[in-house]
């Protein structure tokens, strides 16, 4: 029964406290212990996605999905060198799939599970809104399922203002085909992560998303 461990997020709330490269530095030991914790979490996480979703395979590398923990500070005010967090995408390609994955966010203030498609590229955005808009009636079918309790909920922040082109207010699905991103959450509490069943727990919430996840790779499996 795999889980985070708590000294995890203690690191990560001391690191929210102290973010500074020297006390990075002088902490560096504890960085290390809860990487190693969070990569042998990714890979007992990517065995058992492996195990129902034929696009996930025991080879993929708990490192090739992780984030960088350092901050790229060029464009941003927020000037702190390090995430309060641990990120990682789940994919044939690890964290560079530009196409539906999994997604598991653990951090200091809040941590999430997610599953869908983040900012898709123009062709598969619009491969995407073509399907909605011929399937949209199962597109709805499988929401009505994911959704049904509240714990899982679709992403709506991301979205146009308007009907984009070839498209207008008054289709049924409008809704869907304004996202500009298609993603299933569900926000998660330290101890979620850190129960004894937390992967077993996650892993129900991602078989529930995954109707969602085939309905956007065959979406874009012709495009």
């Amino acid at each position: 029964m795999s889980h985070i461990q708590k000294s995890t997020f203690d690191f990560l709330i001391e690191l929210k406290e102290n973010n500074s490269r020297e006390w990075f530095a002088e902490n560096r030991e504890k960085y290390e212990s809860a990487l190693a914790d969070v990569r042998r979490f990714l890979t007992d996480l990517i065995a058992a996605l492996s195990e129902f979703d034929p696009k996930i395979n025991t080879s993929i590398q708990a490192n090739k999905c992780l984030f960088r923990i350092y901050r790229d500070t060029r464009f941003s005010n927020d000037k702190t060198p390090y995430k309060t967090w641990f990120g990682a995408g789940i994919s044939v390609d690890g964290r560079k799939l530009h196409g539906p994955e999994y997604y598991i966010h653990i951090g200091a203030e809040n941590s999430f599970i997610a599953c869908g498609y983040w900012r898709p590229e123009k062709p598969h955005l619009e491969a995407i809104r073509q399907e909605i808009d011929y399937s949209g009636e199962k597109l709805a079918k499988i929401l009505n399922g994911v959704l049904d309790g509240g714990k899982i909920t679709l992403f709506k922040e991301d979205l146009l203002k308007r009907a984009p082109a070839g498209y207008t207010e008054d289709n049924p699905y409008i809704d869907f085909i304004k996202l500009k991103s298609f993603v299933l959450d569900q926000a998660l509490s330290i101890n979620d992560l850190s129960h004894k069943n937390a992967l077993d727990n996650i892993i129900v919430s991602y078989k529930k998303m995954l109707p969602f996840k085939e309905f956007l790779q065959e979406a874009i499996a012709s495009e």
